[in-house]
């Protein structure tokens, strides 16, 4: 078994490497009629892809799977259209490879400057979401890249069905087909052999849970960009308007729980936090909520808020559930926010410009917002059309990850007969 998904995996790089050679230097035009193509594939097979969906959701409720994951699974008509004009945004794109910048002459007489080009393949492992098996993809070709997507077991008939549309519509674009590739097997070995195929692939992008992105980062022998869990905070200052403070705590715990851009932890400046918090908790009961907070929470809201444990300080709870912490001022709010935080998604609400510029400057995070609610860290919402991935690196890619995240540059010399002295 483990020698035909070697050989399996090893097929699949071959044909990704051999696509990625003739989309290095496809031209726009006929990366956006691929694009186009897909969209007609996908908007005529609709039927066909949600019915695949409701197989994997009939799937997932009989593992019992939780409500976030149940959620990040699924696929509705709105949230099928959603995706069809991400694939449209990323049309609309302004096509990054060959850009060429930096532009300069040396004392040689050589013109020197750097040039947009793709990755090469990328290796993409992500779970529960099908709709970033559009978006990844979409992404990837506008940029030059072929791809390689492992979803997760949850969602692997949801994915085939969509990869189905797109590999078609690649046909009839005349782009390679195999440009984008489902695996389509939930075998973990095929994980293991994604990650080490270095002949192959170029960079890995995980995207799911923490254990996941650990399990990656630790036996990858390829460069990882890496999309960690989203532990998100909100800080309400003392010098908040209550005003914008109140529905923008709110949206960011309650639009949507299953995602990486929730609220996690909201801290309040305990010189407000006798007004505030009264008046949020109750907007948070109302949609059932639970509250688990720091001694000094508790006191102000009484019996009914949990105790917080360390623990609680670092979860990712993806669900209706919110830690909350009184804290004595901006400096105790960015100290905890560093430490206990996952550097993805972290946000401010005061009216006092100074400290929202040091907020800006002093919290470690791939986002960061004054006066806006979390939920907006986003590729789509970042005008990126969509995302491969928000990324909580430092180098090459960080926050999410879109077509220019996905190239790298090099150096291009421009000469007429120079020679070395």
């Amino acid at each position: 078994m483990q020698d035909s998904i070697q050989n399996y995996m090893q097929q699949v790089g071959t044909q990704a490497r051999q696509a990625s050679s003739v989309l290095m230097s496809a031209p726009t035009h006929l990366k956006n009629h691929a694009l186009s193509a897909i969209y007609t594939a996908l908007e005529n097979n609709q039927a066909q892809i949600l019915a695949a969906n409701q197989i994997d959701m009939n799937n997932g409720r009989q593992r019992q799977l939780d409500n976030a994951l149940l959620d990040r699974l699924e696929l509705t008509p709105a949230r099928f259209k959603g995706m069809l004009q991400g694939l449209k945004d990323v049309i609309n794109l302004i096509d990054p490879i060959g850009e060429i910048t930096d532009l300069a002459y040396r004392p040689s007489g050589i013109q020197l400057g750097k040039m947009r080009v793709p990755l090469g393949v990328i290796g993409m492992i992500y779970e529960s979401r099908p709709n970033v098996t559009l978006e990844a993809a979409s992404l990837a070709l506008k940029s030059g890249n072929a791809i390689i997507l492992r979803g997760g077991s949850e969602a692997l008939e949801s994915n085939k069905a969509i990869a189905i549309a797109i590999q078609h519509a690649l046909q009839m674009s005349g782009l390679p087909e195999h440009a984008v590739q489902v695996i389509d097997t939930p075998d973990r070995a095929a994980v293991g052999h994604l990650i080490t195929m270095t002949e192959y692939v170029d960079v890995i992008v995980p995207r799911g849970g923490k254990s996941l992105i650990e399990r990656i980062s630790q036996e990858a022998r390829i460069p990882v960009i890496k999309h960690l869990d989203g532990n998100c905070h909100v800080f309400v200052e003392a010098q908040a308007d209550l005003q914008k403070a109140l529905p923008i705590a709110l949206n960011a715990k309650t639009h949507r729980y299953g995602v990486c851009n929730a609220m996690e932890t909201l801290l309040v400046d305990e010189a407000i936090a006798e007004e505030f918090l009264p008046r949020i908790a109750e907007l948070y009961a109302e949609k059932q909520v639970e509250l688990r907070g720091c001694p000094e929470t508790q006191r102000i809201l009484g019996v009914s808020v949990k105790t917080a444990t360390d623990e609680d300080w670092y979860t990712e709870y993806l669900g209706p559930i919110l830690a909350v912490k009184v804290v004595t001022g901006m400096n105790e709010a960015i100290q905890h926010i560093n430490k206990y935080g996952s550097h993805h998604t972290d946000a401010i609400i005061t009216e006092n410009f100074s400290l929202a510029r040091e907020f800006l400057a002093r919290v470690d995070s791939s986002s960061v917002m004054i006066n806006a609610s979390t939920r907006f860290a986003d590729g789509f919402e970042y005008g990126l059309g969509a995302e491969i991935g928000i990324s909580t690196d430092k180098i090459h890619a960080r926050g999410p990850v879109g077509l220019e995240g996905l190239t790298s540059q090099k150096w291009v010399v421009f000469g007429d007969g120079q020679i070395r002295q």
